[in-house]
């Protein structure tokens, strides 16, 4: 008896490493959940965030012959693949020709729904309505301040799974005095609308 147990041993030793070869490169194969789902091109992320270079005409300011350039960023949370709240704050004060009096700046920061759609492939697009307020400065404007508001859209291209470019289009109006009235009582703020349009990066997480 003393002389087969070691015998025994030996042989399932035997047995026990190639099961323990065959086993390692296999588990290497498995590729953890998390990762599977960052390389996902359908993962179901719930946040956006963006920024990168915008324009805005000025018509706020009378006898501005230049629209303003600058930047705008935001974010934006999703609720399922078609729908989503959004935040975003823009600030112009470079113009991209002479013409405009004064040093004039404009900043918004606006909210709202945005509504989504595929189109093609790695194309999408998106409308959406925004509401705010407005700051108009360089120029001492009253109010300097107005509510404000529009809408827009625009089409983003999916360069990756979290990575995006995108291209939008806004028509936002406010209320500006016209500082040239020659008398105070004339000082009532008057709607102005302004064009906008961006190009910017989209970070999906």
């Amino acid at each position: 008896m003393k002389r087969t147990l070691p015998n025994k041993l030996l042989l399932a030793l035997l047995a026990v490493i190639p099961a323990l070869a065959f086993s390692i490169p296999a588990s290497g194969q498995i590729e953890p959940d998390h990762k599977k789902a960052a390389e996902t091109p359908d993962a179901d992320y719930k946040w956006e965030a963006y920024g990168g270079f915008a324009y805005s005409s000025s018509n706020q300011v009378n006898g501005s012959y230049s629209g303003l350039m600058g930047g705008k960023g935001g974010a934006t949370r999703d609720f399922g693949r078609y729908f989503g709240l959004t935040a975003e704050g823009s600030y112009y004060a470079f113009p991209y020709r002479s013409g405009n009096p004064g040093k004039p700046n404009l900043i918004s920061a606006l909210a709202g729904p945005v509504f989504k759609a595929d189109i093609y492939g790695k194309y999408s697009g998106f409308l959406h309505a925004l509401i705010g307020v407005e700051h108009s400065g360089g120029e001492s404007q009253i109010p300097n301040l107005s509510f404000a508001g529009g809408f827009g859209g625009g089409m983003e291209y999916k360069l990756s799974p979290r990575l995006s470019l995108r291209a939008t289009g806004d028509f936002i109006g406010a209320s500006f005095s016209d500082i040239h009235n020659s008398t105070a009582l004339e000082y009532s703020p008057h709607r102005t609308w302004n064009s906008q349009a961006s190009f910017m990066a989209v970070y999906h997480f």
